[in-house]
């Protein structure tokens, strides 16, 4: 059933949604913040596939969550526009419609990262922190393979974002996952 945005359930987003961070979280642990907000996204890689001549694109949006104690977002490939139209990704493989919830915990005084993109069964928990000028999210996929997520390059309105899975030798990084995003508006 296709819902037009009037029909939202209101009570359940401003239960959800806030307009920045808890009090609780000195502006030094803030590592999402900057986040917030509307990206188009260039897929480079995905899945361990080089699509930089596919000219496949995406969108992500973002928001404080939970009185300010998480940040959310939504990561949807190919562009809303283009699955409402029924131009998928000639690969299904490529379908993400998914979520992150990002929450802070105080007592490891670092991010809970929980990610999970239906549209694929695809899930992964991990742990981020700021790591020099680059953001680290280290864990593993709901089938234990490690996994490491990089946000680089962070600029106000640009990122660089890369997605990593440990190899079976249990020391190299095999890029599966990579985009350029560009803020909306900007």
């Amino acid at each position: 059933m296709n819902r037009s945005q009037s029909d939202l359930p209101q009570p359940f987003l401003s239960a959800l949604a806030t307009s920045g961070r808890a009090a609780g979280i000195d502006e030094a642990d803030d590592v999402y913040g900057w986040l917030v907000g509307s990206w188009s996204l260039q897929v480079l890689h995905y899945r361990g596939f080089d699509l930089r001549n596919e000219g496949l694109t995406g969108e992500v949006h973002a928001g404080w969550a939970l009185e300010g104690r998480a940040v959310q977002d939504v990561w949807i490939m190919p562009l809303r526009e283009d699955r409402r139209a029924g131009r998928m990704a000639r690969d299904p493989q490529n379908d993400m419609y998914g979520t992150t919830l990002r929450s802070w915990d105080p007592t490891l005084r670092a991010w809970r990262i929980d990610w999970n993109n239906p549209a694929r069964g695809h899930r992964e928990s991990q742990i981020g922190r700021r790591v020099g000028a680059e953001i680290v999210q280290t864990g593993a996929r709901s089938n234990g393979q490690a996994t490491r997520w990089r946000f680089v390059d962070i600029e106000p309105s640009r990122f660089h974002w890369i997605g990593e899975a440990l190899d079976i030798d249990g020391k190299t990084w095999r890029l599966e996952g990579e985009f350029i995003a560009t803020r909306m508006g900007a």
